[in-house]
């Protein structure tokens, strides 16, 4: 492994100085490449004088300082905390070197624009002294200097920032401390031996990139439609109890995972193209990100298709009701859940997604849990509790392609956003908002599904009127799809009229 540390002090023999010589020497004891790059020594101006930094000549030591980038495999940053951020001297190399080109490209495909990170075989670490306690930078400034150097300039080159050590407060210092720092920056150094990062940190940064992968602020929604089914099936909430219930929950979690896993590898292409992306929409992005690997991802998919087919199998061998159907409605299902994304149906490629993933996040998910639970498949009671439902799904999937409305297009995606427009894409969000509010108010009023609506229905009128006003004001309007994350929270909340009424009122 290669080692780069950059030290950004003006001045070498500086507390920072002595750091960034220590952190050398504890790396070459751990047998790796280490160099140490001081800004101090170069000659180059730091300012940019022509209108863009490409056409303003480098000079040897920066074209020097970018070779022995491209080499490491590592970076440490050593500088000190003046003002919350860097020293001009640091934000200076890093605006004539970290340019297009070198650091990352621009692209501008279409509609869409963005950039491609070239630096992402690297990692970094931050080494920062400071002249206030280091809990006071991070929790009451919020660590602004940090956070640019790892977020907007590294991150934006594709440069994963695994560790960051903030020392101080260095004026007040004892020279007992000033050793241990020193010390400390030795020990940083020899722990290169085992990678850049601990393999704690890997185990966690693993971790919570599957967590991401597995984008669980989605699943609530199938659990509370299933949930209403099983409800109505049994009229009796001790469906809590049953072992039944809870095989049948773990064949949608895992149908569920096999899926939105399944959307991330096949999605690869625009998601990739997606300049727009946000908690909401564009993927999880761990592939993007280099993340996780497609090898992992597929063997991730295939483990919950593993576990999906073993706790689908439990559910309908023990279910409560005819065998049959319920293999058929849990057959049915894992086939359109699937089918969003992954050929050969591939719904979504064909304008068909946004039914599908309203069909089977309420009627697919309800039938299931009422035929599991003795119902009958052709009882008229689920299909009727899952119309609102199904129909209050539409507005929030419809618009989630909004912001991926360009990179869909050019990825070959026919979503509604992109085979009617934007505008037409509003229209159908609008629409299926009213109805939904409509139909349950008629549930309501004329008793259609007794006990599921209650009066609090007559407020989810009113949700939709704000949802259609923000939806005219906040997208129609616009004329270049962008992140809409307020109006998408405003559309998934509105699904908690049709989802958690039902489920408060079967209870």
């Amino acid at each position: 492994m290669n080692v780069l540390i950059v030290l950004g002090h003006p001045r070498t023999e500086s507390l920072c100085g002595g750091l960034a010589r220590a952190y050398r020497d504890g790396a070459l004891e751990a047998g790796v490449d280490a160099e140490l790059l001081a800004l101090a020594d170069l000659e180059f101006d730091p300012d940019v004088r022509t209108r863009s930094p490409t056409d303003q000549h480098l000079e040897d030591d920066l074209v020097d300082a970018r070779e022995c980038i491209r080499r490491a495999d590592h970076l440490v940053f050593v500088y000190p905390n003046w003002w919350g951020t860097m020293p001009a001297l640091l934000k200076g190399f890093f605006d004539r070197v970290f340019t297009p080109g070198f650091a990352f490209a621009e692209y501008d495909e279409g509609e869409g624009a963005g950039h491609e990170e070239l630096l992402d075989d690297k990692t970094a670490e931050l080494i920062v002294t400071m002249d206030m306690p280091p809990w006071v930078y991070r929790w009451i400034y919020r660590r602004p200097g940090t956070n640019a150097v790892k977020r907007a300039t590294l991150g934006y080159a594709g440069v994963r920032t695994t560790r960051t050590t903030a020392l101080g407060p260095v004026e007040e210092s004892t020279p007992d401390e000033r050793e241990a720092w020193l010390e400390e920056a030795t020990r940083l150094g020899r722990s290169l031996a085992d990678g850049p990062e601990s393999r704690t940190d890997r185990l966690a940064r693993t971790a919570t990139a599957w967590l991401s992968a597995l984008r669980l602020q989605f699943y609530p929604m199938a659990w509370i439609a299933y949930t209403v089914g099983a409800l109505a099936a049994t009229g009796s909430s001790g469906v809590f109890a049953d072992r039944v219930y809870w095989l049948g929950f773990c064949f949608l979690f895992s149908l569920e995972a096999a899926t939105v896993l399944s959307n991330e590898y096949f999605d690869y292409e625009t998601d990739r193209k997606n300049t727009f992306a946000g908690p909401f929409t564009g993927g999880s992005r761990v592939l993007v990100d280099d993340e996780i690997g497609f090898d992992e991802l597929r063997r991730g998919i295939g483990v919950a298709l593993v576990l999906a087919a073993t706790f689908g199998l439990a559910t309908v061998a023990l279910g409560h009701g005819a065998t049959l159907p319920a293999a058929a409605v849990a057959g049915t299902l894992g086939v359109l859940a699937l089918g969003y994304t992954m050929p050969p149906l591939k719904l979504a490629y064909r304008t068909l997604g946004e039914l599908d993933v309203a069909v089977t996040h309420s009627l697919g998910v309800l039938l299931f849990g009422f035929v599991a639970m003795g119902g009958a498949w052709h009882d008229p009671l689920p299909w009727l509790l899952s119309l609102p439902f199904l129909l209050s799904i539409l507005p929030s999937i419809t618009l989630a392609g909004v912001p991926d409305h360009a990179a869909d297009r050019a990825a070959g995606k026919r979503t509604l956003a992109v085979r009617f427009g934007v505008g037409g894409a509003v229209r159908v969000a609008q629409s299926a908002t009213l109805l939904a509010a409509a139909t349950a108010v008629l549930w309501r009023l004329f008793e259609v599904v007794p006990g599921a609506y209650g009066p609090a229905i007559y407020l989810a009128v009113l949700h939709a009127l704000v949802l259609v006003w923000l939806l005219r004001t906040r997208v129609d309007d616009r004329g270049t799809p962008g992140r809409i994350d307020g109006v998408l929270v405003a559309s998934l909340s509105y699904l908690c009229w049709f989802g958690i009424l039902p489920l408060v009122g079967l209870l």
